[in-house]
């Protein structure tokens, strides 16, 4: 049985024993959270109310450090069952104040003890409205920071983590994909959790769906699962002959981290290959983007990222409005989607594309995540489409 840990380990409030320094010189200083250690890459912000353990869980923020502009974070603790990987890929995390008590029945770890455990580095204490702003108005930073555990008595060397935050290269043009991918094919089969049984299993599926890895989140996963799919998830290197060596019914092309253009070395041959083989296609996310790159449209970083539990989308073809999940850094170029590719959704808070289709074929994605766990809730429709096709697809009597 696990050891609850829930004791109150807030920071003190006098003498700085954390720092945040951008590439531009802008500093924080403030109060050390988690694991005593540096962190650099590139800072964003998320404006979710609630999920920050499945934020910090992510593979898709891997190279980031994660700023939470909801003041309250800690309320729920931590446990091993809202996790989106094993392992964490965030760098680190920025709040206002110190870590919320737990409040919650299924809290195991108070959530300062949790990050300590996965050696994630964070900062209270600061001005995140202020961090915000400039992240917002300037665009995406690198950033350094630094946890030395006692009050600053030069351990924290400004100028040294200045100097980090300048020489890391930034996400453009970075691979990621591979280091968050899983090395070995394996199969998948729990289905989402609900509070009477926790998570369930998969055992009279319908269809054979192959998952390339790209970084998948485990609720994506589960959704897949639940929809009546058995799931064979293969590396992000993988070939397509090695994908179809699987003979599956679609395949899925997950999130990820990273540029799109980097990783769619690899990836957007494999893609084509599989477009051109006719089966059933989603794509979400990095996944998206790379669908979308393997058609012949192009990406590009964004100047501000989508991040958070609040993004409207609008559906042209039903005008239907969806309050959605986000995290990405980089954008499908809506003007570049070649004839017999459509855009399907579109974000409305600047426009840009948010889902395609390709006509007359059962492939299609979007850009946001419907998987969204703890919320919302309203593109769940989009795996059930997803299955859909694939019955549609497979030849009657088999």
């Amino acid at each position: 049985m696990v050891e609850v840990s829930l004791t109150n380990v807030a920071p003190p409030t006098n003498g700085a024993t954390a720092a945040l320094v951008l590439a531009d010189g802008t500093t924080f200083r403030g109060q050390g959270l988690g694991a005593v250690g540096t962190a650099v890459g590139e800072v964003c912000f998320n404006t979710a109310m609630s999920g920050y353990q499945e934020i910090l869980t992510d593979p898709s923020y891997a190279g980031q450090i994660i700023t939470f502009t909801f003041p309250h974070i800690g309320n729920v603790g931590a446990n091993d069952e809202d996790v989106e990987t094993l392992t964490p890929a965030a760098r680190g995390l920025v709040v206002r104040a110190p870590i919320t008590e737990p409040s919650n029945f299924r809290a195991v770890w108070h959530l300062n003890d949790w990050l300590k455990r996965h050696g994630l580095v964070g900062i209270c204490g600061i001005d995140t409205r202020r961090l915000t702003r400039l992240i917002r108005d300037g665009g995406p930073q690198t950033g350094a920071m630094r946890y030395a555990a006692a009050p600053d008595d030069g351990a924290l060397d400004l100028a040294a983590l200045a100097a980090e935050a300048k020489a890391w290269p930034g996400l453009e043009g970075m691979d990621l994909a591979k280091q968050v991918s899983c090395t070995r094919t394996h199969t998948w089969t729990e289905t989402r959790w609900s509070l009477s049984g926790g998570h369930g299993v998969q055992d009279r599926p319908r269809f054979h769906v192959v998952v390339v890895d790209y970084g998948a989140k485990h609720n994506i996963l589960r959704s897949l699962a639940g929809t009546g799919c058995r799931l064979t998830v293969v590396p992000a290197s993988s070939t397509a002959a090695e994908i179809m060596a699987h003979a599956p019914d679609g395949v899925f092309l997950s999130n990820g981290p990273g540029d799109p253009a980097a990783t769619g070395a690899y990836a957007v041959p494999v893609i084509r290959e599989l477009v051109v083989g006719g089966l059933p296609l989603f794509g979400i996310c990095l996944g998206f983007q790379m669908l979308a790159l393997a058609l012949g449209a192009k990406t590009s970083k964004m100047y501000r990222g989508h991040r958070g539990a609040n993004h409207p989308v609008k559906d042209f073809k039903t005008g239907k409005v969806e309050i959605t999940s986000q995290n990405h850094g980089f954008v499908v170029d809506a003007a570049s989607l070649p004839a017999g590719v459509t855009a399907t959704h579109h974000s409305l808070f600047d426009s840009s594309l948010e889902g395609l289709a390709v006509e007359g074929r059962p492939i299609f994605g979007v850009q946001y995540h419907p998987e969204a766990s703890p919320g919302p809730q309203d593109s769940q429709y989009l795996f059930e489409r997803f299955a859909g096709l694939i019955e549609q697809s497979i030849p009657r009597g088999r």
